[in-house]
């Protein structure tokens, strides 16, 4: 207390700014501001709005998942099992739309094989107390077995045009395609329920210390069951979407899309030892990964470098809070008489 009192006050005044400054959500939030402007005058068709279009629709799959993957990684879990979820359920909806059954009908129970899928992960890791990323890996390479056992190396296409070119929708001349309003709409409500709700608060809870949270009153299994299937839902639901943008059903739907989400869930400031994050960061950050890869695919930069990026960013985003949080850790303990 004695030392509080005995700073400057214009020391005083100026912290709160100055840690404003220093946050890992504001440094993304300016990297993408920057990626933006910098990309628009060096690369050819960025700024169009027909390339506008095409980024936002890419940000689609990603974007979906990241969202209940925030919350999972905020417990101190993970699901690897995504995008695998997806290309199972992909498969599925195409041998159920071969089968001649109507949309209204194979939508809603793709959804729910999503969410049964969610939920084997669910029971293994918090009935059965497994650690996630053990059961995670184990059912990401189950779904995806699954998903070529449906349809083998066979494709099925034979959707109605009109359909698959409706989720290339725009709205009037901007480029912004019609889906990515229901998509900010989830992300309202998946940001309200985080950041608004007692139970958004309780999963960093979780996170910082489940014992604590268990005296605490919180019921950890059971909230992390649910997460798990919700995150299963949201997959099929970019399974669905990825087989009629692309008009195609295959077995290898989604591959990798994994690590492209856990990368912009790190990279927006989700810790990944849990316990802290906020969703506009995590958002930055799938806008971000977007940027730098669509910027770099209209300069022709080759796919395995954008691999390359991906891992890259992984490991910044892992590493860069930490330091940070280190480095303050030193400054205090220097600026302590």
């Amino acid at each position: 207390m004695l030392a509080e009192t005995t700073r400057p006050a214009a020391v005083r005044d100026t912290a709160p700014r100055l840690g404003f400054l220093r946050s890992w959500d504001t440094a993304i939030i300016i990297a993408v501001l920057l990626s933006i402007a910098v990309a628009s005058a060096t690369v050819t068709g960025f700024a169009s709005p027909r390339n506008t279009g095409f980024l936002l629709i890419d940000l689609i799959p990603i974007l979906l998942l990241a969202l209940p993957m925030t919350l999972i990684i905020l417990t101190g879990e993970i699901d690897l099992s995504v995008a695998s979820v997806a290309g199972f359920v992909s498969c599925v909806f195409g041998s159920l739309w071969g089968a001649g059954l109507s949309l209204e009908l194979i939508i809603p129970l793709c959804i729910v094989l999503g969410a049964v899928s969610g939920a084997v992960n669910g029971v293994l890791v918090s009935v059965l107390g497994l650690p996630s990323l053990a059961v995670t890996i184990g059912t990401l390479a189950l779904y995806r077995g699954l998903a070529f056992v449906v349809l083998g190396d066979q494709a099925v296409t034979s959707f109605p045009r009109a359909i698959t070119s409706g989720l290339q929708a725009k709205i009037g001349a901007s480029g912004i395609p019609v889906w990515i309003i229901p998509v900010v709409i989830l992300a309202i409500i998946f940001g309200v329920v985080l950041h608004f709700t007692g139970f958004g608060r309780s999963l960093s809870a979780i996170g910082y210390s489940e014992e604590a949270a268990r005296f605490a009153g919180i019921r950890v299994a059971q909230t992390k069951f649910w997460l798990f299937i919700i995150s299963g839902a949201v997959a099929a639901l970019v399974g669905i979407w990825w087989t009629l943008r692309y008009g195609s059903a295959r077995g290898d739907n989604a591959t990798g899309l994994e690590l492209s989400v856990i990368a912009a869930v790190l990279l927006g400031g989700v810790s990944i030892f849990g316990g802290k994050g906020n969703l506009p960061g995590v958002i930055a950050g799938v806008v971000l990964l977007g940027i730098l890869r669509n910027a770099l695919q209209l300069a022709r930069v080759p796919e395995d470098t954008l691999s390359m990026l991906t891992g890259g960013l992984l490991i910044l985003a892992v590493v860069a809070p930490n330091a940070i949080a280190w480095s303050r850790t030193l400054s205090r303990r220097s600026s302590t008489p």
